[in-house]
């Protein structure tokens, strides 16, 4: 899915700039300001100006074991090193010690994104030219395989959260644009795969009624299996992309990014049928738990846009609950992506 058939690149960047509120920050005023042709000029951009902004601050340090042959104690002995030597007449001691250092997983990850950035022939040169002398700064620290990353382990906490939006950008790039090996080495294609998209339109989503309305309580919260008996053993966790309430009125909304919106069988087209029954579950159950208090729990499918003939716009009843199906156009002016959304808030909760 290529992203200027179906997404205006510049809208990417508002989709971040709500994912990562970071970017709406006055040093990334100049990347706003932009225009992009390219999904690889945008990324190369926003990483360059947070590198530099993280190496003003300093780049981060955690300490790392090391041993060393050295003339004097440092750390602890390491007994087995030393004897050798001693054996080999060399009048040192092998020491085992912690020191701080910038090579460390979260550099080697910037600079192994970099590094890949530089060699895309899809990058103009100026945002390369910026990579290059920030790269000057990453000397000493090594470069990473990106099949072998563990993203779902690394934690951030008050000494390297600044690095938070920095390593999810990387991760976009590194799992997103569908590295390809060529004479061994890695190289990015000119997309952005549909699964990392996915997690972007539901991110932006679920933080744009964070910021655009505060009245609202938005999460991405889970929902209770309303169950007779109690006995919830092996049932999946429901997990809700974004959950809108206010008062007793309820709205859940399943954003969906896909290449094709519809699904085709015996040459009718019909809305995805695992999608409805998945919300029609979520709605069910939120409207279980609440029962005994009066209530409105609503659905919805929110779609990002294709370029099918047929774009779902459809709301219907289901067994006294209201389900909605949507798209939102993702290649027009954001104003508009914006009074959508917009106008969703006030339809359900009327503000």
């Amino acid at each position: 899915m290529r992203q200027n058939k179906h997404i205006l690149i510049k809208n990417i960047y508002y989709m971040l700039s709500y994912a990562f509120q970071i970017l709406r920050q006055s040093n990334f005023e100049d990347v706003a300001a932009e225009e992009f042709d390219n999904v690889q000029n945008l990324f190369a951009a926003i990483l360059g100006k947070g590198i530099g902004q993280q190496l003003k601050q300093g780049l981060y340090r955690e300490y790392r074991s090391k041993q060393e042959d050295l003339p004097t104690m440092r750390g602890k002995i390491n007994v087995s090193g030393t004897i050798k030597n001693q054996i080999a007449r060399r009048q040192v001691l092998t020491c085992e010690y912690d020191e701080l250092s910038e090579n460390n997983l979260l550099n080697q990850i910037l600079k192994t994104t970099a590094l890949i950035l530089l060699k895309s022939g899809e990058v103009d040169t100026e945002y390369k030219d910026i990579l290059k002398k920030e790269m000057l700064y990453f000397s000493e620290i090594d470069v990473t395989e990106p099949s072998l990353i563990p993203w779902e382990s690394i934690r951030f906490h008050r000494n390297n959260q600044t690095y938070q939006m920095l390593i999810s950008i990387c991760q976009l790039i590194l799992q997103g644009m569908l590295l390809t090996k060529e004479r061994g080495e890695n190289r990015l294609a000119s997309f952005v795969d549909e699964q990392r998209m996915c997690r972007l339109y539901e991110k932006f989503i679920l933080e744009y009624y964070r910021k655009e309305f505060p009245q609202l309580h938005v999460s991405a919260s889970q929902i209770a299996w309303a169950l007779d008996d109690g006995n919830g053993a092996r049932l999946p966790v429901m997990q809700s992309d974004i959950t809108l309430s206010r008062g007793n009125t309820v709205l859940i909304i399943d954003a969906k990014y896909y290449q094709q919106t519809m699904q085709t069988r015996w040459e009718t087209q019909t809305l995805r049928s695992a999608n409805l029954y998945q919300i029609f579950t979520y709605v069910k159950n939120k409207d279980a738990a609440l029962s005994g208090t009066p209530h409105t729990v609503s659905g919805m499918l929110l779609y990002a846009q294709t370029d099918e003939a047929i774009q779902p716009d459809n709301s219907y009843q289901m067994s006294g609950n209201r389900i909605d199906v949507k798209t939102l156009n993702l290649n027009g002016p954001f104003p508009e992506i914006s009074a959508q959304l917009d106008s969703i808030a006030k339809e359900f909760f009327g503000i």
